[in-house]
């Protein structure tokens, strides 16, 4: 799941080494962490939020098929 949010958010931004993907654990949910650039946090976000909305419901799915759920936050 980790690499899947790193793939996904690396091929949309202008400096991916700067992307970092944290993974914190709880009972029934994980929780992943976005960081990348100042400079592409627009980019992630998407107009109206609708490239991270994209990416959550792609997690989702992707949880759901391991009996897990799963939430991805975008923070600066």
């Amino acid at each position: 799941m980790k690499q899947l949010i790193e793939l996904m958010a690396k091929s949309l931004v202008d400096k991916p080494e700067e992307v970092v993907v944290t993974e914190v654990d709880g009972e029934r949910t994980t929780v992943f962490e976005l960081r990348v650039a100042t400079s592409d946090l627009g980019k992630v976000i998407g107009k109206q939020g609708k490239t991270a909305r994209a990416m959550r419901t792609i997690l989702s799915a992707a949880g759901t098929k391991l009996g897990k759920r799963c939430v991805l936050e975008i923070l600066e």
